[in-house]
């Protein structure tokens, strides 16, 4: 007779004892124990030629403290980043273990798909069960309880193993979470509804801190800002990218350490500590076999102090450090930790229990060679990822320029007369001012003013930022800047830029002139039309000559860097502004960042660029924001401002111009605009006044502003 507990659909026993079993489950209280300590004792583990028997921290230590966190009521969340053959993936099945025989309450499984969660269901986690009899014992004795996306136990709990889509991971409640190997999903936002970790974390949100969602994953997406450092007050802070990372950083940012058994310094046990010989054969196996570790604390002829059998040794006496906490040799950990509600935790390769640091090296040098034969980086951002747990650059933006070695080249050559505005460089034989324009509630024109010498150098003469029209309120205050709504604003532009004068440093009070000016002619809705009404109020003046609108292109199969264009007056777009009667310059950006880029890398006349050494750093900065794609476009991966960076690739565009071009400027004979001052048609006398207001800005604001 089969005995039933509610309908039809309810669990069926064989016998009335086991009804009693069944009940006293559900009734009995959590016990007092750890998930390390529950793993230890109920997980059974049965893989012949490694281990047999009782579930083992011998080899992997660093997982005691990130399972442990999970029955905290101090964290909702734990994040553990690190590389393959850690053990980490076993923690999902030690986690169960606990939950399932000390402290019932459902739990769900997400893996990265379907197929995936079925293999885990039918291989991982039906081998866990059938191997340990305590939790064996606890799944109900019944067919529709063991299924291989569902298992019910004795307890009433339940656990679900399931994927990531919108359906799976809503309308559910359930305080135990835990995502398998999280950077392998992708896309990480699922349907455009959330994050994967924030979507499952919300199950548990009705638990409050009795709830807990834990992800783990080896790093699996690329560093998407090549300029990125770490900061000293954030030394454990992980780069900027996707995945497992962005979520450790979210955390309280542990990171595992040794203490080196020679001096007790501590380190953190990362691949650029290993060390290995380079033969003249090239022989990779052999190199590999002679891999060694250096302590960065030592001192010693050779440097290398630390071999790989000392590996577990070394594991066992580490520790896990929180940001803002410091080992100290002592064995003492002081300092104010971070604090999160997530516990985050990130490790590297050489300190991964079931590998060795040869095999690390040896996987590095293959993929090395891969790389260098074929161009292909895949096998390398495997190893670097996978291996060692770290998180990986494209070699594309490894090479990008460096806003610190631009500062260093700063120069001094006069500095501000008493108005504050800046001397020109001695060798100036013209000046151009560039514009940029910014829209909305940050309206402003963006001003850059260069200087070009006989070398065919741009020198950084200037840089202002224009963010008060001539419009008042009231009160009789100045409005902001609106170019797309406001066309009268663009006539700032005369007074503030187009006739701007600046001393010369011969102390003869004399003054240049800008020979040339020219603005972008996009921007928010309304610019292009107020753009064109202002160069059209130019001509109606006769005023035009010095003043050009630009437009930036990426046109395929073109040479040239900048080419006259008339917008199309035959456009079917209502909202059109051009008529065809305002002449627009086309910038060839691709080509354009190509030649300012290569200004950049030169640290010889002849084409360098110059910078004023009271530039502050947001100017290094911008100009380095934008980095080179393998396929020749230009992009800004980590979204950072890049007015100057703009603004420098419009001055390089416009030196091709016809009222300049100065490839074909005879030096010894030049056009009037760009002689020796004596000559020069752009230079004034001393009784010439500056027309320019003094700035908006202060330098130490407006440099904030653009950081």
């Amino acid at each position: 007779m089969t005995f039933g507990i509610g309908h039809n659909s309810g669990p069926q026993f064989e016998t009335i004892e086991e009804m009693v079993v069944a009940a006293a489950e559900a009734l009995r209280p959590s016990a007092r124990i750890t998930v390390s300590e529950a793993a230890e004792r109920y997980h059974i583990v049965k893989n012949p030629g490694q281990h047999e028997g009782p579930f083992s921290l011998d080899k992997t230590p660093y997982l005691r403290e990130p399972m442990d966190v999970l029955t905290s009521l101090d964290f909702t969340g734990m994040a553990f980043a690190g590389p393959a053959r850690t053990g980490k993936s076993a923690m999902a099945i030690n986690w169960l273990c606990h939950t399932a025989i000390t402290d019932p309450a459902d739990m769900m499984i997400v893996h990265m798909a379907q197929h995936t969660a079925r293999d885990w269901s039918k291989a991982d986690l039906a081998k866990a069960i059938r191997n340990s009899p305590e939790l064996q014992k606890r799944l109900k004795p019944t067919p529709d309880a063991d299924n291989v996306f569902d298992k019910e136990f004795l307890s009433g709990m339940r656990t679900i193993v399931t994927w990531p889509t919108v359906s799976n991971l809503s309308g559910k409640t359930i305080p135990r979470l835990w995502i398998m190997d999280m950077d392998r999903i992708k896309p990480q936002i699922i349907e455009k509804e959330g994050h994967v970790f924030d979507l499952t974390r919300k199950r548990a949100g009705t638990f409050k801190r009795y709830g807990m969602t834990a992800a783990e994953a080896s790093p699996g997406f690329p560093i998407t800002d090549p300029k990125w450092q770490p900061s000293e007050d954030a030394p454990h802070e992980a780069p900027p990218c996707e995945g497992i990372l962005s979520i450790y950083n979210r955390g309280d940012r542990r990171r595992w350490y040794w203490s080196c058994p020679h001096c007790d310094g501590k380190f953190e046990p990362h691949f650029d500590l290993l060390r290995w010989p380079s033969l003249d054969t090239r022989d990779i196996m052999e190199m590999a076999e002679q891999t060694q570790m250096i302590c960065p604390h030592c001192t010693t002829k050779d440097g290398v102090l630390l071999d790989p059998s000392m590996q577990r040794e070394l594991n066992l006496g580490g520790r896990w450090i929180k940001e803002g906490q410091i080992w100290l040799p002592s064995g003492e950990i002081v300092g104010k930790p971070r604090r999160s509600d997530i516990a985050s935790f990130w490790m590297f390769g050489p300190a991964a229990g079931f590998t060795d640091w040869p095999q690390l090296v040896r996987n590095y040098l293959q993929a090395c060679e891969t790389y260098e034969k074929t161009g292909d980086e895949g096998p390398l951002m495997t190893t670097v990822t996978t291996d060692q747990g770290n998180a990986y650059l494209y070699k594309y933006l490894e090479s990008g320029r460096n806003a610190d070695v631009l500062k260093k080249r700063a120069e001094e050559w006069g500095g501000h007369d008493e108005n504050g505005t800046p001397y020109v460089p001695p060798s100036t034989r013209f000046l151009v001012a560039m514009v940029d324009v910014q829209g909305g509630a940050s309206g402003s024109f963006v001003v850059h003013i260069f200087a070009v010498d006989a070398n065919i150098d741009i020198w950084h003469v200037d840089m202002f930022k224009i963010i008060k029209s001539d419009r008042r309120d009231e009160d009789g205050e100045r409005l902001r800047i609106n170019p797309g709504a406001f066309k009268e604003d663009w006539d700032v532009l005369r007074s503030q830029v187009m006739e701007l004068t600046y001393p010369l440093p011969d102390g003869s009070g004399r003054r240049m002139g800008i020979h040339l000016t020219a603005c972008d002619s996009g921007g928010e809705a309304g610019a292009t039309s107020n753009a064109y009404d202002f160069y059209r109020s130019l001509r109606a003046e006769g005023a035009h000559g010095r003043f050009h609108l630009l437009k930036g292109a990426s046109p395929k199969n073109e040479t040239a860097l900048i080419r006259l264009t008339y917008p199309n007056a035959q456009k079917k777009d209502k909202l059109s502004a051009a008529r065809g009667d305002v002449p627009v310059w086309l910038i060839n950006s691709n080509l354009t960042k190509d030649a300012a880029n290569n200004r950049l890398e030169r640290d010889t006349p002849g084409g360098m660029v110059h910078f004023p050494n009271w530039a502050e750093d947001w100017l290094y900065n911008q100009l380095t924001a934008e980095i080179r794609l393998p396929t020749g476009a230009w992009d800004n991966p980590a979204k950072r401002r890049n007015e100057a960076w703009d603004l420098l690739t419009y001055a390089v565009a416009f030196l091709d111009h016809p009222e300049i071009r100065i490839r074909f400027i005879d030096w010894e004979n030049p056009p009037l605009f760009a002689a020796e001052w004596d000559s020069n048609d752009m230079v004034f006398g001393a009784d010439r006044k500056p027309q320019r207001e003094q700035p908006e800005l202060s330098l130490k604001d407006f440099a904030n502003r653009f950081a």
